[in-house]
C-alpha cells in the first residue's frame, strides 16, 4: 500500500475528526437551516455527521467560466466529467470540482448540476429541473451521509443525497433528480471526442490550488474516511467499481477483460486517466484507466465509485467481482 507523508496526515486529520465528532442533532442544526423542515424525512438523521466544513463552506460554481479545449492547461491524462446534451460539449475537470463539489450550469438548454465526491469518487450530472417542474440549484450543506456528499436545494433548503439524487430531509423529501449520462475520462479522450468543446476553468484561479489534490493516497488506504457502516464482502471497500443501476463490476476485473457484456449493458475500458485521489498533484496520479459504458446501443448512466458506496447504499445490489 502506498504511504506517502501526506497520505499519513490526512489519515490522522481524518481519524481525529472521527473519533472526536458527535453527530449534531436537528435541534442544532436548525440555527444554520431555519427554512429546512427536519420533521420530513425518510432517514435515521444520527446517520448525517458533520464533514468539516459549514453550510457552503465548499462553494458551489454558480456562474461557471470555459474556454476552449486548445486553450485549456491540463495534461492528456486528468481526469475530467465529460458531458454533451443537445450538442454542447462542456469538461468539468476534477482538479476544479475537488474543491467545489458542484457546478450549477446549463447545457444544451438543459438546467444540470455537475456534482463530485472526493470521498466516495463519485461523479455525477443531475437534471436541476424537478417533476413539478421548479428549477434549482444546489449548494454543499457540510454534512455527509455514509460518507458521501449532502446537497442542499437553494429553492426549498430540503437536502439531497448525492449518490442517489434523492432528497432524504426537507419539504422535497422523497423526491428524486434525473440523472444525466456522462462519462468521467482522461481530457485528452475528451477533446478527441468534442475538438470544439469547452473547458470548466475556475471564477478566480487564486482561490484555490487548483490541480493539487488534498486527499493524498485516499484510494489506497485500507477503510474510508468518515465511513462507519457495514463493508463489502469479498473486495476490498476502497477498490474501485463500475455501477450500473443496481449491479457493479470491479474496475480490476473489467481491465482484466477490457469488455465486458451483460445483457444489454457493454462495459470497455482503456488505459489512460490518472486516479484524482493519489498523488499530491492530480496530473500525477497513477492510472486507474478509462470506463466507457452503453446500454442499448447508448451512452448510459454509470458511476466509477469504491465498493464501500455501492454496498452502502445498496446493500442488496449485485456486485461482479470475478
Amino acid at each position: 500500500m502506498k504511504k506517502t507523508l501526506g497520505a499519513l496526515l490526512t489519515t490522522f486529520v481524518f481519524s481525529t475528526l472521527w473519533t472526536s465528532m458527535s453527530y449534531a442533532l436537528p435541534n442544532d442544526w436548525k440555527r444554520e437551516w431555519p427554512k429546512t423542515d427536519f420533521t420530513k424525512t425518510n432517514i435515521d438523521l444520527s446517520e448525517i455527521q458533520s464533514g468539516g466544513p459549514p453550510k457552503d463552506g465548499i462553494p458551489s460554481i454558480d456562474k461557471p467560466e470555459f474556454i476552449s479545449v486548445d486553450k485549456a492547461k491540463l495534461t492528456a491524462t486528468e481526469p475530467v466529467i465529460g458531458l454533451v446534451i443537445n450538442g454542447d460539449a462542456r469538461a468539468y475537470p476534477l482538479q476544479v470540482l475537488t474543491w467545489h463539489e458542484i457546478v450549477n450550469d446549463t447545457v444544451g438548454g438543459t438546467p444540470a448540476t455537475i456534482t463530485y465526491c472526493p470521498l466516495c469518487n463519485a461523479a455525477i450530472v443531475f437534471d436541476r429541473r424537478l417533476a413539478d417542474g421548479t428549477v434549482v440549484d444546489f449548494g454543499t450543506t457540510g454534512k455527509l451521509r455514509k460518507s458521501d456528499l449532502v446537497m442542499y436545494d437553494r429553492q426549498s433548503e430540503s437536502w439531497w443525497q448525492q449518490f442517489s439524487g434523492e432528497a432524504i430531509v426537507g419539504s422535497r423529501q422523497g423526491e428524486n433528480l434525473k440523472m444525466i449520462s456522462a462519462r468521467l475520462e482522461s481530457f485528452e479522450l475528451f477533446k478527441k471526442r468534442f475538438p470544439n468543446g469547452k473547458v470548466l476553468v475556475p471564477n478566480n484561479r487564486f482561490m484555490r490550488d487548483y490541480g493539487r489534490n488534498p486527499y493524498v493516497g485516499y484510494d489506497s488506504a485500507s477503510v474510508p474516511f468518515l465511513y462507519s457502516g457495514e463493508m463489502p464482502e469479498g473486495i476490498s471497500p476502497m477498490a474501485r467499481v463500475v455501477v450500473v443501476g443496481n449491479e457493479a463490476w470491479s474496475l480490476a476485473l473489467l481491465r482484466e477483460k477490457r469488455t465486458i457484456t451483460a445483457g444489454d449493458v457493454v462495459l470497455k475500458w482503456s488505459a489512460g486517466q490518472t486516479s484524482a485521489l493519489d498523488s499530491e498533484r492530480i496530473a500525477n496520479g497513477r492510472d486507474v484507466g478509462n470506463v466507457v459504458v452503453m446500454k442499448g446501443g447508448e451512452e448510459a448512466v454509470y458511476h466509477v465509485t469504491f465498493a464501500f458506496v455501492f454496498h452502502a447504499f445498496d446493500p442488496e445490489g449485485k456486485m461482479h467481482i470475478q
